[in-house]
């Protein structure tokens, strides 16, 4: 197993991995429960550059030459210049204004979701993905990393704070209040 950036040639895997993770919040941004439209959104973005949920805010992890499982980061003061071209997505493709709350801000790199493929989870590889991700942020670069938990998902917030991330505040997001949680 390896832990990589992703590249183009990850789209499929990345857009599916992402849609395990915030299948409710793309419906949302669509504006209707497709998978297949979701899917293809994701897909347009994920192979742009510049935007928030780019191929180049993505790291993957590969198993015998298959991706298993994405997360997608960023640096939290950029977050309204990548999001503007989602926006423009959704305003073109289908006539939906994006209007979301600010999930993160200056200061972290923020972990906008982390998704595992089903037939791999259960095994630690979200850990693994997250532990990956606090040595290559909080100890090479020190960088404070950021993320959102739902109230309605202990199991991911025991995990969170098991690997040494505290409760900062709560946010709301998509109309979820959620607790926002870093590691420095």
């Amino acid at each position: 197993m390896i832990i990589r950036r992703a590249t183009t040639k990850d789209v499929k895997e990345i857009a599916t991995c992402m849609m395990l993770a915030m299948k409710d919040i793309v419906y949302k941004f669509i504006g209707e429960n497709s998978t297949e439209k979701a899917l293809r959104f994701l897909k347009l973005l994920i192979v742009q550059k510049n935007n928030q949920y780019s191929y180049e805010n993505c790291w993957v992890i590969q198993d015998n030459n298959k991706v298993i499982a994405t997360a997608n980061i960023y640096d939290g003061a950029d977050l309204e210049k990548l999001r503007t071209p989602v926006a423009l997505l959704i305003k073109t493709m289908f006539n939906q204004e994006l209007i979301y709350e600010e999930e993160t801000q200056p200061g972290e790199y923020y972990i906008d979701c982390i998704g595992v493929n089903p037939d791999y989870q259960g095994k630690g590889i979200g850990s693994k993905m997250l532990q990956f991700l606090i040595d290559e942020y909080v100890h090479k670069k020190n960088e404070t990393l950021g993320l959102l938990v739902d109230k309605d998902n202990p199991n991911a917030k025991k995990l969170y704070l098991k690997l040494g991330f505290k409760i900062v505040g709560k946010k709301t997001l998509a109309g979820k209040e959620m607790e926002h949680l870093q590691i420095q």
